[in-house]
């Protein structure tokens, strides 16, 4: 998890990514199989559904009116749910939750993926993605787009390509088996990877 001192640097490093309806977007290659976070698992066994990536489109075909709603599912979110450490909220280092009022970034993560989905995004193209800033852990969204996988992010209310953050991306969940991680290596372009369904 980001400290908060980093939060203003971070944002002020997000102004600077181009958006990324104005630029060709990326998606992440993958390189076997990872570890998901410890947590993750006992937040599976209590909200599976909230895990899946099964079913559906693999990759989201991105129209004006489903951009806005990612950017506003992001941007509403992030307003409503103060972010708080696992450790005083619940006394714990690391617990996976759905917030109502405050929680972390992995949780801030999980109710965007709730959000979407009820609005009709399918699991498959929604992945919980983990990755690290200055040697702290962050928890992203990772949305699979035509235009490119992108990130809600809960320092940003900009939805970005992920290859345009700050991050060091480790692993995501996988397409099809939500519960299997693999890791991510670098970008590749989309006119070579995104072919839909």
């Amino acid at each position: 998890m980001i400290v908060k001192r980093d939060v203003a640097l971070i944002a002020f490093l997000l102004s600077f990514a181009c958006p990324f309806a104005a630029q060709a977007g990326t998606t992440m290659e993958t390189k076997g199989k990872a570890f998901a976070p410890p947590a993750f698992y006992s937040f599976c066994s209590r909200q599976p559904s909230l895990c899946s990536t099964a079913g559906g489109k693999k990759v989201v075909a991105l129209q004006p009116k489903l951009s806005s709603e990612l950017k506003q599912v992001n941007r509403s979110v992030n307003s409503r749910i103060t972010e708080l450490s696992d450790r005083v909220a619940v006394g714990k280092d690391d617990d996976w939750r759905l917030p109502t009022v405050s929680g972390d970034c992995e949780d801030i993560a999980i109710l965007k993926k709730l959000e979407l989905m009820r609005r009709g995004w399918p699991a498959s193209a929604l992945l919980l993605t983990v990755a690290s800033y200055g040697g702290d852990g962050h928890t992203v969204l990772t949305v699979r787009t035509s235009e490119g996988d992108l990130v809600l992010d809960n320092l940003t209310n900009s939805v970005r390509d992920w290859s345009s953050t700050p991050y060091s991306y480790f692993a995501r969940q996988a397409q099809g088996n939500g519960k299997r991680w693999e890791r991510i290596g670098g970008a590749k372009p989309i006119q070579t990877t995104a072919t839909g369904g």
